[in-house]
């Protein structure tokens, strides 16, 4: 893993780490970050910066551009890490705007969370 990758997960870790949302802390074996613009112009793809995939995150633009956006696809590494199932299906149940696990991934990156 490159070394700038590691310590900007190390840095998304420990802000996840003090929020104690699960048993266990995130553990960041496995976990690594791609970046693929290319991904991210998919017509589907379109409204996403970052997209995660169990222990797979992938970004449009490099992790330094914006360390909150690898906090929030680092939360749902560890929602995922908790609920392997129930976390991605919950999308098909929820949709994307009220699902509990965005919710919770945006208020621990400390981003907006719409009253909607």
């Amino acid at each position: 893993m490159h070394a700038d990758t590691s310590a900007i997960l190390g840095a998304a870790k420990r802000k996840l780490d003090a929020l104690h949302l699960y048993p266990t802390p995130v553990r960041l074996d496995h976990v690594r970050i791609i970046v693929c613009p290319r991904l991210f112009r998919l017509p589907v793809m379109r409204r996403f910066d970052g997209y995660t995939m169990w222990p797979l995150i992938l970004l449009r633009r490099p992790a330094a551009t914006d360390p909150s956006l690898v906090v929030h696809e680092l939360c749902h590494v560890w929602q995922m890490q908790h609920h392997p199932v129930r976390m991605p299906l919950s999308y098909l149940r929820s949709g994307y705007r009220r699902n509990r696990f965005e919710l919770e991934a945006r208020r621990a990156a400390g981003q907006p969370v719409s009253p909607d």
